[in-house]
């Protein structure tokens, strides 16, 4: 499935990825590769992405990789998923 991580300065991320878990309102939750359609809001803890990702240089610093995964803290926030298309917009 194609990921965008989009901040207030930049788009931080564009890509393939296994699976996102993202901190959601009523709690963390995982979306998959044919996961049905949402919207959620976001609230503040780390986003976890499983996939071999390449991160741009100029935002790797946001990131920590460890393996396969990849996490990103963040203060809130809102996801979309339609169509195998996640946007993750973040401050």
């Amino acid at each position: 499935m194609q990921l965008e991580i989009v901040s207030p300065e930049a788009q931080l991320f564009s890509g393939e990825v296994q699976s996102v878990t993202v901190p959601g309102t009523s709690g963390s939750f995982q979306i998959l590769n044919n996961h049905a359609p949402i919207v959620s809001t976001l609230v503040a803890g780390r986003v976890k992405i499983q996939g071999t990702i390449s991160l741009d240089k100029a935002h790797q610093s946001k990131f920590t990789q460890e393996g396969n995964m990849a996490y990103l803290d963040i203060e809130s926030g809102a996801v979309e998923l339609s169509d195998n298309k996640v946007i993750l917009l973040t401050d």
